[in-house]
């Protein structure tokens, strides 16, 4: 990309202290390792789940990363750049609790029709266990994901439509915090 995209502009480094929980001086080194690991400008989907792999070596992390992958490709356009890159990474490792909860909330709501049915609650927790493989040993009433699925909806399903709105979710996840614990992977991170 040459000498023209290896420092961020004052106005983006302006603008990105403002809409992230980062200063100045680490914007500008998590950019720098940014351009250095994707010199193109943008992360994608195949390089983001071998990162994920390095994580978590003794499972399956790419159905995960795919999701995570999703929710930080806020454009759509199948690539992160550094500012959905930044943006993601202050929420999940900085964020206040309701902005979490508002993030995790789009990850398990996987076609964002503002509801987590059960299929979709299922593809995430199933992705989650096959990241982590065996390396977790998990309590006998969530050793499956069908158990966990059925063990979040009995908790968290007030109404028992079937789904989950966001306001179920929060109350839910204020009872199982480890609903959002998915997020805890960036906080050794930063």
């Amino acid at each position: 990309m040459g000498k023209a995209h290896s420092k961020l502009s004052a106005e983006q480094l302006t603008e990105l202290q403002r809409c992230t929980y980062f200063d100045k001086k680490e914007l500008q080194q998590w950019y720098k390792g940014f351009m250095k690991d994707c010199p193109t400008g943008s992360l994608d989907r195949p390089s983001f789940q071998r990162i994920y792999k390095s994580f978590f070596p003794f499972g399956d992390p790419s159905a995960f990363a795919d999701h995570v992958f999703n929710v930080f490709d806020e454009n759509k356009n199948g690539s992160i750049d550094f500012r959905e890159f930044i943006s993601a990474l202050s929420v999940t490792s900085r964020g206040r609790i309701e902005e979490k909860l508002v993030w995790s909330f789009q990850l398990y709501d996987i076609n964002n029709d503002g509801y987590i049915t059960r299929e979709e609650m299922h593809q995430i927790v199933e992705a989650i266990y096959r990241m982590v493989g065996n390396m977790v040993k998990l309590p006998l009433d969530e050793d499956t994901p069908d158990k966990r699925v059925e063990k979040i909806f009995t908790l968290m399903d007030m109404n028992a439509d079937g789904k989950l709105d966001m306001e179920e979710f929060r109350e839910g996840s204020q009872k199982d915090p480890t609903i959002v614990q998915a997020l805890n992977l960036y906080d050794g991170l930063v």
